[in-house]
């Protein structure tokens, strides 16, 4: 509505449905793109907005452009994991629904997940930060669920769980972030 170019992914599982609605959202600056993976671009929608809670904490915290780059890029392969476990296809997570909502949620000044994460940083309580706002933070009460998912399909997600137990009162973001330099690494194409 500013002028400024866009992208949107327009997804149903029926190839010939989405196919057929693409030119009716496509338009000048504003492109729209086709995914029959609708679960996979769901997921995305969803726990993107948990490591955006990761990254404003440290960006709350005064962590530079490394820490933001890291925390998105190992989020992204988080998400990725429990996209794919659940049924989501892989590729789905490096597009606009994974990794291109993932750095608009991450880097917006807007985004109010990342505004729940910077508070937290900061060291204000959950609930203070919650009751100051007119909008839901989704990652906060998205949490939960993706922490009983990721047990569930036994999978390991530090960002996730750091930004669940933060969230939940059972630690604060600096000593998540202490954590991160104590923390066990590995191989970053197979992690355990």
């Amino acid at each position: 509505m500013t002028g400024q170019a866009a992208a949107s992914v327009l997804s149903m599982e029926d190839e010939i449905v989405v196919r057929a609605l693409q030119p009716v959202f496509h338009s000048g600056l504003f492109r729209v793109y086709t995914n029959t993976d609708l679960l996979g671009c769901e997921l995305g929608g969803v726990l993107k907005n948990i490591i955006a809670i990761a990254v404003g904490m440290g960006d709350g915290l005064g962590a530079g452009d490394n820490t933001r780059s890291a925390l998105m890029t190992r989020g992204l392969s988080e998400i990725t994991r429990l996209g794919v476990a659940m049924g989501g296809r892989a590729e789905t997570f490096a597009g606009l629904t994974g990794m291109g909502d993932l750095i608009a949620t991450c880097t917006s000044p807007l985004s109010r997940n990342r505004h729940v994460g910077v508070e937290l940083g900061r060291g204000r309580p959950i609930e203070e930060i919650i009751a100051g706002m007119n909008m839901v933070a989704e990652g906060v009460k998205s949490a939960p669920t993706v922490i009983a998912l990721a047990e569930k399909h036994g999978l390991d997600m530090p960002i996730a769980r750091d930004v669940f137990d933060v969230t939940q009162g059972k630690r604060s973001a600096q000593d998540v972030f202490r954590g991160l330099l104590r923390s066990a690494v590995g191989d970053e194409a197979h992690p355990g």
